[in-house]
């Protein structure tokens, strides 16, 4: 449970989105997208709160206007997550926003004009030390491009990508990172790692529109775990037709599931049947609602018997295993106690809360010899 991932990431450049670094060695980034209203401050922070609460490192906000632009401002000081602002077509907005504090600057080179204003906006990046995200959409490809390849295509996307850099890189500006979404999981895998071989930046990886909680999350699971598992990624995003929050909780299950991302509780629980000898699942469901707030990495396993429980058990910190006339549970892999089924979440949910003040005593007294 505590291996290393044995996955081989591409080396990337390093940049950084506000205090968050991006690419190079530093840790694959979670990040979703605001959906309120810009111009609705309060509810802007609200949700951007609610999704720093639930683990974002980056938080991706639409500035359409610069009426949204001098919200943006508002609401940039109000939080502490590194914001990006989405910006499409109009330099000027990405001129205000980066007077105003902004993170990141997501804008296609190619879509604001004349080479004066790319040149001004890059400007105002370098100076305020503010990378760029180039965003290639399959629905949005350039009207060439879809005349050129007919449909959009791996290579479509890949040369759109190629020309929005070559703006970039004439003006030798170099901090950004770049994606190449579809919602077809094939062509945006294809086109990811054709573009993985041609430039040293970041990855933003996404499977774009992918759906519902459901269906987007399973689309998104294969298309980006295929890429994370080539090596493959520097931040994502998991674009679902739900609360944005749920995109953060299902980005950081799919790192977790890959050993490359260790925040929060780690579940292992088995899918019940008969030999169950206490409510599996409802045991589960109480246990994630209950424990969202962990965000020290740990191992739990919920067995319902005693065929897999104890091997499972003695894998993680915290392990329950279903038994007649009580559960059993152990404690970094060996047998500690027993519990009954009146108050099992309760006494479950009490257990796995001290291991997790223990483990943040233990890092805590490491940081403070190393001081």
């Amino acid at each position: 449970m505590h291996a290393q991932s044995p996955i081989v990431r591409r080396k990337s450049r390093q940049i950084h989105v506000g205090k968050v670094p991006v690419g190079g060695d530093a840790p694959i980034s979670v990040q979703s997208m605001t959906n309120t209203d810009t111009l609705d401050v309060a509810a802007t922070v609200a949700q951007i709160r609610q999704l720093e609460a639930a683990g974002a490192d980056i938080v991706r906000v639409s500035v359409p206007d610069m009426d949204a632009a001098e919200a943006f401002g508002r609401i940039k000081r109000e939080v502490e997550v590194p914001l990006v602002a989405d910006i499409h077509f109009d330099y000027k907005i990405a001129l205000r926003v980066a007077e105003l504090g902004v993170d990141c600057l997501r804008i296609n080179p190619g879509n604001i004009g004349r080479e004066e204003r790319v040149r001004a906006v890059v400007s105002a990046a370098r100076d305020n030390g503010i990378p760029i995200r180039i965003g290639v959409n399959a629905g949005s490809l350039e009207k060439d491009l879809q005349k050129k390849y007919g449909e959009p295509t791996p290579e479509a996307l890949v040369e759109s990508a190629m020309r929005h850099i070559d703006h970039l890189d004439r003006l030798d500006f170099q901090e950004y990172k770049v994606s190449v979404k579809a919602s077809d999981v094939f062509m945006a895998v294809a086109a990811y790692r054709q573009l993985a071989t041609r430039i040293e930046q970041p990855l933003h990886l996404g499977i774009t529109e992918a759906g519902g909680l459901r269906s987007g999350t399973v689309k998104s699971s294969i298309g980006l775990g295929m890429l994370l598992m080539d090596g493959i990624g520097d931040t994502i995003r998991v674009s679902l037709a739900a609360d944005p929050v749920e995109e953060i909780k299902v980005g950081f299950d799919m790192l977790k599931s890959l050993k490359l991302r260790a925040k929060g509780i780690n579940f292992i629980a088995c899918p019940s049947c008969s030999r169950q000898n206490f409510d599996v699942i409802g045991t589960m469901n109480a246990l994630e609602e209950r424990l969202e707030d962990v965000m020290t990495p740990l191992n739990v396993s919920v067995i319902g018997c005693v065929v897999n429980g104890p091997g499972e058990a003695k894998e993680t910190d915290v392990g329950l295993t279903g038994g007649s006339p009580a559960n059993l549970v152990y404690l970094d892999g060996k047998p500690a106690s027993k519990l009954r089924n009146d108050h099992l979440v309760d006494d479950l949910e009490r257990l796995i809360r001290d291991k997790v003040r223990e483990k943040q005593q233990a890092e805590q007294d490491v940081i403070a010899r190393d001081a």
